[in-house]
Formats: C-alpha cells, sequence, structure tokens
C-alpha cells in the first residue's frame, strides 16, 4: 500500500501513475491514513500552503515517525521542501523554494539521475526549488547548472522536478522496489 500525501498539489497525478504500475494507492489527508504504509508520495504543489495543510491535519509528528521508521518516502518539488531541515526535518538538506525563478521560468530538461541506467530523465522543473545545502550523508544524484535536484537520504528520494507529469516511469519503479511492491 502506496500513500500519496492528497492535501494539495501533484498528489492525483502520482497516484495514477502508481496504479499503472501496479501499485495499491492510498490518499493520505489526516493521521490515520498513514497506517499500515509500505511507502509514500509527497508531491509537488505549494510549500506554504502544504505546511498549512500538514499543521491543521496534525500530521508533521506522524510524518516524522513514518520517515524515522525507514518507511521509504518519494518527495518531489515542494514535496523535496517539506522534508528539509526548515520544515519536517526529516532529510539532512536546506531547501531553496523557487530556486530557477517564478512560474514563467519554468521548463522541461533531460537529467542523468545517478543509479538509474538507460536515458536521462525527461525533468518539468515548475517554479522548481534546488537543494541548497546538504549534509555528508546525503548523495546527490543530479545536477541542474551547478546546482543538486535530486537527492538520496537513507529512505528518502528527493527531486526537484515533477517526474509524475511525463511519461518515464523509471523513479516510480524504483520508489516501488524500495517499498517492496512489485511494479
Amino acid at each position: 500500500m502506496i500513500g500519496v500525501l492528497a492535501l494539495q498539489g501533484g498528489f492525483a497525478a502520482h497516484a495514477r501513475m502508481l496504479r499503472s504500475l501496479g501499485a495499491h494507492v492510498r490518499e493520505v489527508r489526516v493521521p490515520g491514513d498513514l497506517a499500515h504504509l509500505d511507502g509514500l508520495v509527497m508531491p509537488g504543489g505549494e510549500s506554504t500552503t502544504m505546511t498549512l495543510g500538514i499543521e491543521r491535519e496534525g500530521l508533521a509528528d506522524p510524518l516524522r515517525e513514518l520517515a524515522a521508521s525507514g518507511t521509504p518516502i518519494l518527495a518531489t518539488c515542494a514535496g523535496l521542501i517539506m522534508l528539509d531541515r526548515e520544515h519536517l526535518g526529516v532529510m539532512d538538506i536546506v531547501a531553496r523554494r523557487n530556486a530557477f525563478g517564478r512560474q514563467v521560468r519554468s521548463f522541461e530538461a533531460d537529467v542523468a539521475v545517478a543509479g538509474f541506467p538507460g536515458p536521462p530523465v525527461r525533468a518539468i522543473f515548475i517554479r522548481a526549488p534546488w537543494i541548497a545545502e546538504h549534509a555528508d550523508d546525503v548523495e546527490i544524484l543530479a545536477s541542474v547548472d551547478g546546482h543538486a535536484i535530486a537527492a538520496r537520504q537513507g529512505n528518502l528520494l528527493a527531486v526537484a522536478f515533477h517526474l509524475e507529469l511525463g511519461a518515464d516511469t523509471r523513479l516510480h519503479e524504483h520508489f516501488l522496489q524500495l517499498s517492496a511492491v512489485s511494479p
């Protein structure tokens, strides 16, 4: 069972892609929805709105506990921001919001992601963050213009782009393997 944080943002697109890969998906809106998950996706969206929703629903501590339990978490765009030191504090990174610019500066790029064979991932950046700081045990998996945009730390995989909007399913498939769910 894969949870998708469904307070705001691109949760429906993630759920659709995960279901197409054979996963059972549960939308997560309240702490009880986190029970018995094999993995959690934290989608892109608007990080301030997500923060307010997490606070309103009492999800901050349960999300921290889920991360600490070793449950795999895949975070995209605003989800990456939510994991950082200044928000939930579960990934030892600092994200810079809207780092590539405002909405009109959104772009697509082919990005080679370390550990993912085959062609580069077509990454869609919409008001995307980048990783401005990270601890030594955070593995940077990809960069654009010298800025870290994908990282792994233990059970946490975070990317600054919207992989759910493209056709490449490799990162979702990898996440399902980490979650012990066969795609």
